[in-house]
C-alpha cells in the first residue's frame, strides 16, 4: 500500500515540533508512530487530563482525536496553499481510564480535496478500547475562512 503522506521526509520529531505552544503540548500529547496509512500518538491520564470525579475527562479524549486527525489531515495536504480545520468530530467513551496512558491510531477513512473523514480509536495500555471517534476536517485555501467560521450577516 502506497503511503498516504504528501511528503517522504515526515519524522516523529517534526510531527512532536508542530504542537509546541498548542494545547498537545499542556496535555503531554506525543506522537509516537508514523506508518504509511496511519498515525499514533499517546497522551498520560494524569490531573490534566482527569474530570472530578478521577477518570479520564471526554474532553481531554477528544481533544487527543481531534489533535491526531487535525495533525494527519496537515500531513495530506500542502501545507503552503491550504489549512485544515476540524469541523466535526463525534466521541463514542467506551471505557473508563484512571490513570496510565491512552494511545491514539488515526486512519483515514476518505481523503478527499475539500474534505478528510478520519477514524481514531484511543485504547489502553492492554488494548483495551477506551473512546472511538470520526473526526471531518476541512481543506481550505489559505488566506479563506471556512464556512463552518462564518457568523451570520457576514
Amino acid at each position: 500500500m502506497a503511503a498516504i503522506w504528501r511528503h517522504n521526509n515526515i519524522t516523529i520529531e517534526s510531527v512532536n515540533a508542530m504542537c509546541t505552544g498548542t494545547m498537545a503540548e499542556i496535555l503531554n500529547i506525543k506522537f509516537i508512530e508514523i506508518a504509511d496509512n496511519h498515525i499514533k500518538a499517546s497522551m498520560p491520564v494524569n490531573n490534566h487530563t482527569r474530570q472530578p470525579y478521577g477518570l479520564l475527562h471526554g474532553g481531554a479524549s477528544a481533544a487527543l482525536a481531534e489533535t491526531i486527525g487535525s495533525v494527519a489531515s496537515s500531513l495530506c495536504i500542502d501545507t503552503e496553499k491550504h489549512n485544515c480545520v476540524g469541523i466535526e468530530i463525534n466521541c463514542n467513551h467506551i471505557r473508563d481510564k484512571k490513570d496510565g496512558i491512552v494511545i491514539a491510531t488515526c486512519e483515514p477513512l476518505h481523503i478527499g480535496a475539500a474534505t478528510h473523514v478520519w477514524d481514531i480509536k484511543i485504547k489502553d495500555e492492554r488494548e483495551k478500547l477506551v473512546c472511538v471517534s470520526r473526526l471531518t476536517v476541512a481543506i481550505i485555501k489559505k488566506g479563506e475562512r471556512s464556512n463552518a467560521a462564518t457568523l451570520p450577516g457576514e
